[in-house]
């Protein structure tokens, strides 16, 4: 399986958190960085989404249907985002839009087996695959990107 983790774009400051939408750098972070997806993601990944609207504004720009996961809201705890994208036993591409620190929890669970602090810029992305070994998975980076590297 594919499992890809996009941080949301930049947002306006303020509460309620939930509703802090992309500024105009985030719109543009975000269209940069879906281009770059919409050459590369199959037709049939998943994509699942924070309810955050700068999660929704950031998925949103893919053009793309998406499924909106109350469980990798901000806050979210890594191992229900893990869950939620089925890793690492789904079969196909999954595409996580959420937060921080969360998704850079996700990354380090999967890349070295333990939650540990792990950043990733407003609208970046990390791309992780897993590949079987005889008996034994291992997590492979297959990409780590930043809008300004797009």
């Amino acid at each position: 399986m594919d499992l890809i983790l996009w941080r949301h774009a930049d947002a306006q400051d303020g509460m309620p958190d939930m509703d802090r939408a992309l500024t105009d750098r985030g719109r543009k972070q975000a269209e940069k960085v879906a281009r770059w997806l919409n050459e590369r993601l199959p037709a049939d990944s998943l994509i699942l989404v924070s309810p955050a609207v700068r999660a929704q504004q950031t998925a949103a720009a893919l053009g793309k249907p998406y499924k909106t996961v109350k469980s990798i809201a901000p806050g979210a705890d890594a191992a229900y985002v893990l869950t939620a994208a089925g890793w690492p036993q789904a079969s196909g591409t999954v595409l996580v839009v959420g937060h921080q620190p969360t998704l850079g929890y996700v990354a380090s669970m999967v890349l070295c087996g333990k939650e540990s602090d792990f950043s990733l810029k407003k609208g970046a992305l990390v791309w992780l695959t897993n590949r079987v070994r005889g008996e034994e998975q291992q997590p492979v980076l297959k990409a780590a990107i930043t809008p300004e590297l797009v």
